[in-house]
């Protein structure tokens, strides 16, 4: 079985780009199916749920990364929505950097627009919590 995890957000395409490279994923290349759907009629060819980005077809409101591409594979959808983030999460999502290479990743991912928000620590594991491009939070440990 296979997990999807949805996150709302204003920029789907900024997102889906932030959080491949903070699971290792990869950006869904949806171009093909897209120029199916509208070779077939099932998608007019002046959608405006479509838009050109890179030179790319993708869909304008969703983006997906995921880490077996997209026809399978655990995945993140990230879904346009009108309305900015207002409080904490009610799930987050927690990365396990390999041995010694947790601060590695928590600078790559703060070079690419997180913010560190603390550090914790409970027994003999610790982590650092930080936020995503847009506040959604999540741990590195």
């Amino acid at each position: 079985m296979a997990l999807q995890l949805t996150l709302d957000c204003s920029d789907p395409h900024a997102q889906a780009q932030f959080w491949a490279v903070a699971l290792d994923f990869q950006v869904d290349d949806h171009h093909d199916m897209i120029g199916g759907l509208i070779e077939s009629g099932q998608v007019p060819a002046d959608s405006e749920d479509v838009a050109t980005i890179d030179g790319r077809r993708r869909w304008r409101d969703y983006a997906s990364a995921s880490e077996a591409g997209v026809d399978g594979g655990n995945r993140m959808l990230f879904q346009r929505v009108p309305e900015d983030k207002v409080a904490k999460n009610r799930l987050h999502v927690d990365l396990h950097a390999p041995d010694g290479q947790r601060d590695t990743k928590v600078k790559e991912l703060i070079d690419l627009g997180a913010r560190k928000l603390w550090d914790a620590q409970l027994g003999p594991m610790s982590w650092i919590t930080l936020a995503d491009p847009e506040g959604n939070e999540f741990c590195v440990s």
